[in-house]
């Protein structure tokens, strides 16, 4: 209690009520090519519909729909993916400037550089929201003149010509209000030449409008918060001598001059990332704070970009697993080879650790959108089965076998490895992905690329230990800046078994102890205002090898006297 310098009565609460929090063990990451889409900002997206939705479908280059389908393969088992899309700096964006080449990667980088410029034409009136050649295919108009809004091919969209807004009419303003149409001009985006995209109705060309609800009416702010394709760049009179818009309402009268423009986005550019562009956009996950992942997918990443996410993101952050798959010239038409192959993929990797999960191939797969069949990497299928198996039971379950190992949208495997092959890769940590007639594609191994000999060979003891540090690490957090004493030491018990008991129940783990008191946390690590929790673990098994014994015996023998000599 406080100490009281006069008479008086005190309450106070003391809470001993913490326990130990849950930790996020499902959540997916992946960088790459898309056709569309912000550009090195982690987006979290929950289904392929919502994906398709902010990445667009996939077009038939293979960096695309390889990383798009692997993704998609990870969707089908779990609901929440981050996504980071990487460029080569030679995408541009589409823009109202045949002459520019710009790249503006995310609204972060929009909002930053151009959001408030009015004064150079560096793209002109719009570009496209993001690059790629995709926003070629839109074009803006704009009515800003009331007097042409009869002849303006979109009226129809519009309840009344542009003029002053009711803003405008209390500070002295006039003619600020524009109407804005984004169009899908040549039909890639909806499939239809011509479609009307967004509609933004009695827009103001005032820097300081606001609406009825108190939100920004300045048209580009309108269009940069609202919009799913374009941004407004240098207002379309930023060259004349009379330029008013982007001033502030007050006392001004906006230009009401300007035809009805239309303003088609040329210039856009798609070249394939190089690994330096993938490894940049994966180092956006380098970061814990920024990124609480557990599954990192490599997709169909080279060896050089899985080496970066082995060294810089698994077993740095030591949260989660990476999931990797051998290149698709390892085992797609490699027939007889991919064995050896295989091998000599993994010998170019530096890979002896607990947090890789390497698989033994590729999936034939159809792809909707395009009509075709592709080749897929299986890391995505991979990861989402540790999503199944956490939600079905604990991530300290194998992922692997006929009751949780089954894959999904496979049409064929590019290689169905045999147990000859199998009995060769699974010593040096690849996992086969096996199609057993009648039964499906199965995941049929659980080892992590963990070389030397230990309980961290296998996928669910190094997700048991993640997720046990994680959770351990968090309630550890209130102890900081108490006393370490004997109360401490035994609240942290306290609050720590319970949790492994619950652990244990559910077949995690088949022992523990919990270790705090004055054996570890002695005078000198005391005063060295440290504090000790010792938590030893003995982590449940996933059996691997079944031996069965059937042995024929005579009419006459009783069973008791042959079961021990078996």
């Amino acid at each position: 209690m406080a100490i009281q310098v006069s008479p008086g009565v005190a309450v106070s609460e003391v809470d001993l009520t913490t326990i130990v929090p849950s930790a996020l063990s499902t959540s997916g990451a992946i960088a790459g090519s898309f056709a569309w889409g912000p550009v090195n900002k982690i987006i979290t997206v929950t289904s392929e519909t919502d994906m398709v939705n902010r990445y667009t479908q996939p077009t038939n280059d293979a960096n695309t729909y390889q990383t798009f389908f692997t993704a998609a393969s990870f969707l089908a088992y779990g609901n929440q993916l981050q996504v980071v899309r990487a460029a080569n700096s030679a995408t541009y964006n589409a823009t109202a400037n045949s002459q520019a080449t710009l790249q503006v990667q995310n609204k972060d980088v929009y909002q930053a550089s151009y959001l408030n410029q009015n004064n150079a034409n560096i793209a002109g009136p719009f570009i496209a929201r993001y690059p790629g050649t995709l926003g070629s295919s839109l074009s803006v108009s704009v009515c800003a003149n009331t007097s042409l809004f009869s002849t303006w091919q979109y009226k129809s969209l519009f309840s009344a010509a542009p003029g002053t807004s009711a803003y405008a009419n209390t500070v002295n303003g006039q003619n600020d209000e524009m109407h804005v149409v984004v169009v899908d001009t040549k039909g890639l985006f909806t499939g239809t030449a011509n479609t009307v995209l967004e509609t933004y109705a009695f827009a103001s060309k005032a820097f300081d409008s606001i609406d009825s609800s108190g939100n920004s009416n300045y048209y580009k702010n309108k269009i940069f918060n609202n919009s799913g394709y374009v941004f407004a760049m240098d207002p379309p009179e930023y060259a004349t001598t009379s330029a008013t818009w982007g001033l502030f309402t007050a006392n001004t009268t906006f230009a009401n001059t300007l035809a009805n423009d239309n303003y088609n986005l040329t210039g856009g550019t798609y070249v394939v990332p190089t690994d330096a562009d993938v490894t940049n956009a994966y180092s956006l996950f380098t970061n814990k704070q920024a990124a609480q992942i557990s599954l990192v997918m490599a997709g169909s990443a080279s060896t050089t970009v899985q080496q970066y996410i082995i060294d810089n993101i698994s077993t740095a952050r030591t949260d989660c697993v990476a999931f990797i798959s051998p290149p698709q010239t390892a085992v797609v038409n490699q027939p007889g080879s991919e064995s050896t192959n295989i091998q000599t993929w993994l010998s170019a990797l530096s890979r002896s650790n607990s947090y890789t999960f390497a698989d033994s191939g590729w999936k034939y797969m159809f792809d909707r959108y395009n009509n075709t069949y592709r080749w897929v990497p299986l890391n995505g299928d991979m990861a989402g089965l540790c999503v199944y198996t956490d939600g079905v039971r604990d991530p300290w379950w194998s992922p692997a076998g006929f009751n949780r190992g089954n894959l999904k949208n496979v049409v064929k495997l590019a290689w169905n490895p045999s147990q000859t092959y199998r009995d060769q890769l699974y010593p040096l940590g690849v996992n086969p992905v096996v199609s057993f007639p009648g039964q499906g594609t199965v995941l049929f191994g659980d080892k992590t690329l963990q070389s030397k000999p230990s309980a961290f060979d296998r996928i669910n003891v190094r997700r048991l230990f993640i997720v046990l540090e994680q959770t351990i690490s968090k309630a550890a957090q209130y102890s900081l800046f108490e006393f370490n004493d004997a109360f401490t030491q035994a609240q942290f018990v306290s609050l720590v078994t319970p949790f492994l008991r619950q652990v244990q129940g559910r077949r995690g783990i088949s022992d523990f102890a919990v270790v705090c008191d004055s054996t570890n946390n002695t005078p000198a690590v005391v005063d060295a205002n440290q504090f000790v929790g010792s938590i030893f673990i003995k982590p449940a098994r996933s059996i691997n090898f079944i031996q069965l014994n059937f042995v024929a015996v005579g009419t006459g023998v009783a069973f008791s006297t042959v079961t021990n000599a078996v």
